[in-house]
């Protein structure tokens, strides 16, 4: 009898992905598409002549995402985790290049973007992934450490400290923030000690204080979040606007392009507050349908993480749903005024080419984790 050692990796990748979890992703990306259409043709039309302008830009970002989707719920993970120090870099210098004068792109007073030719890029999304995939390939590669600070601890928080500053500067404060508490949380699922955990979370949260303070309007946005009624028509206006078009929609909602509010009521509709234009449209049943899709998302995305074999690839998933699910819920809360205004837009659904293509390549590598690969190293024939 002759053996035959079969390529394992071949095995797991004919293997069918979880069909809930990526209909999810594909639902949320298709209705995500056609609310910005509907929520941004009067402004495009207006602005730009086109109402199909922002919807042209996000379908070819679309297109990418799904193709990069792909590869990545089938590429091998273990692979991935040899580039993890150059992308660390790579993501790093992208970030500061944002600052140098004809690559980095300024709007509104903000350095966030990156030219590449007629597009750009904001590098800080990027950033969204690769510290997730630091932080596991990091915690996996030190699990018989992770009670020694120096080691499993002080590094990986030096490092998340500098991303946060650098997107700081960029004015972008939302983003640090966001990232700097995504990263607490892999430090949390990861098993770091008690002690340390708090350590790291209570030397950020002076630092956070001291950025919000640092900006006037920042310090506006607080202000109006705890009394609203102080400067209805300044810095609360954009969400109580958005409320007001939320509550209109009612239970059914409006329908599909008849909503109002996006016209001239919501500033930014389309981007940051597109859920309003969503709720309004869709009414209360949509709404539902929306948290549907998002907790299958998050269920089975989880599902697929904890049942994972390898401690990187749970930790990787983990966290990655974590990131999409935590950022979907922080933008709600902001557009119903849950919480203080802030920047982080809606997954699948706000403008914006660089998030998009970034969460599908995210929901690909979840994918990939939630393959079946219990499979035998090899079978003798």
């Amino acid at each position: 009898m002759s053996a035959y050692r079969f390529d394992v990796e071949r095995i797991k990748s004919s293997r069918s992905a979880d069909a809930a979890l990526v209909s999810s992703i594909l639902l949320l990306t298709g209705f995500g598409l056609v609310t910005l259409y509907s929520a941004s043709f009067a402004f495009a039309e207006r602005f730009f002549g086109d109402g199909s302008y922002f919807l042209a830009k996000q379908a070819l970002f679309a297109g990418f995402g799904l193709a990069v989707f792909v590869v990545a719920s089938r590429v091998d993970l273990e692979w991935l985790r040899r580039f993890v120090k150059p992308l660390v870099y790579f993501s790093f210098m992208l970030c500061v290049l944002a600052f140098v004068p004809g690559i980095g792109v300024t709007k509104n007073g903000a350095s966030r973007w990156i030219s590449l030719g007629p597009m750009t890029y904001q590098p800080s999304e990027l950033v969204k992934l690769v510290v997730p995939l630091y932080l596991a390939h990091l915690f996996d590669k030190k699990r018989e450490r992770l009670d020694d600070a120096s080691s499993s601890v002080i590094p990986p928080a030096i490092v998340i400290a500098g991303f946060c500053l650098v997107i700081y500067l960029q004015n972008n404060f939302s983003t640090a923030a966001f990232i700097g508490a995504n990263a607490l949380a892999v430090f949390y699922l990861a098993g770091i000690r008690g002690r340390h955990f708090f350590a790291v979370a209570a030397s950020a949260l002076p630092l956070a204080v001291l950025m919000i303070f640092s900006k006037e309007y920042r310090v506006r946005r607080i202000l109006s979040f705890i009394r609203p009624e102080e400067d209805p028509h300044g810095a609360g206006y954009q969400v109580r606007a958005s409320i007001d078009a939320i509550a209109s929609g009612g239970f059914w909602g409006k329908g599909l392009g008849q909503g109002t509010r996006k016209i001239s009521s919501v500033p930014e509709i389309h981007s940051d507050f597109i859920f309003s234009a969503f709720a309004e449209e869709a009414g209360f049943i949509g709404v539902l349908l929306f948290f549907a899709l998002l907790a299958l998302f998050t269920v089975r995305g989880y599902r697929g993480a904890v049942r994972a074999r390898s401690e990187f690839k749970r930790l990787f998933a983990l966290a990655l749903v974590t990131m999409i699910a935590s950022q979907a819920l922080l933008n709600i809360a902001v557009v119903i005024g849950a919480v203080p205004a802030t920047g982080v837009p809606l997954p699948f659904f706000s403008a914006g080419g660089s998030s998009l293509a970034t969460t599908l390549l995210a929901a690909g590598l979840i994918v990939n984790v939630s393959r079946p690969d219990r499979v035998p190293e090899a079978l003798d024939v």
